[in-house]
C-alpha cells in the first residue's frame, strides 16, 4: 500500500517525461527516480536488430526498474515521503509485449509478475500524449545516436500501444488518477503558464 504521494510520469519515447518530472520535482522539491536508459548496453544492438536483443534489452530495464523502486519504497514509501518518477513500471509491459514473442514473451510475463506484482503503484500518473511528428522532433533535438536508428513504425505502434495501456490501467486501477497533456499543443518548457496548470493538477492529489 503507498503511504504517500507517488507521482508517476508517462509516455512513449521522445514525449518528454523526464524533463516534465524533473521541473515537479524542483516545483515541489520532491525526490526524483529517473530510469536509466543510456546505459542499458543493449539500446544499439536493439534498435539494430530487434528480434535478435529484444529480451536482454527487457530484461535489463526490467531489473534495473525493479531495483530502483524498491529502493524507493525503503527510502521514501515507506517513510511517509512524496516521490515523483519518470516512468511507471507497468512501461515493461508496453513494450515487451510489442518486443517479444513466443515462449521469450511468456517468459518475460512470467519474471515481470513475480518481480513487480507486489511493489507499490504510482496514485497519479501524468500521461504525455504525442503525434509521430512531435516525436520525432524531440528525439532528434536530444541527440542520442543509439536512436538514429529507430524506426518509425515501431515508433508509430508504441503510440498505438500507449494509448492502449492507459486505457487498460485506467480500467484496472479506476482509484489512479491519470491525467492527459497534450504532447503536440502542450509546451511545459517553454510556456511558463501552461506548466503551472499541470503542476496545479498535481499539487492536487498530493493533499
Amino acid at each position: 500500500m503507498t503511504h504517500a504521494p507517488f507521482i508517476a510520469v508517462e509516455g512513449p519515447i521522445g514525449a518528454g517525461k523526464t524533463t516534465l518530472a524533473t521541473m515537479l520535482s524542483t516545483e515541489f522539491q520532491l525526490p526524483i527516480i529517473k530510469e536509466i536508459v543510456e546505459e542499458n548496453p543493449f539500446l544499439d544492438k536493439f534498435y539494430r536488430n530487434m528480434d535478435d536483443w529484444s529480451f536482454q534489452l527487457e530484461m535489463f530495464f526490467l531489473c534495473n526498474r525493479y531495483k530502483q523502486l524498491e529502493d524507493t519504497v525503503m527510502q521514501y514509501i515507506d517513510k511517509g515521503k512524496p516521490v515523483i518518477s519518470d516512468y511507471h513500471i507497468y512501461k515493461n509491459l508496453i513494450f515487451s509485449e510489442r518486443t517479444l514473442k513466443g515462449t521469450k514473451r511468456d517468459k518475460y510475463r512470467q519474471i515481470y509478475h513475480v518481480l513487480t506484482d507486489d511493489l507499490p503503484k504510482p496514485n497519479v500518473i501524468l500521461y504525455i500524449r504525442a503525434d509521430l511528428d512531435t516525436l520525432l522532433k524531440r528525439i532528434d533535438k536530444r541527440g542520442r545516436s543509439f536512436e538514429d536508428a529507430m524506426d518509425t513504425a515501431y515508433l508509430q505502434q508504441l503510440i498505438e500501444d500507449y494509448d492502449e495501456a492507459m486505457t487498460s490501467l485506467a480500467i484496472r486501477e479506476p482509484s489512479t488518477p491519470i491525467i492527459t497533456i497534450d504532447g503536440n499543443k502542450v509546451d511545459f518548457v517553454e510556456n511558463k503558464d501552461q506548466f503551472a496548470v499541470i503542476a496545479l493538477q498535481v499539487k492536487e492529489h498530493m493533499q
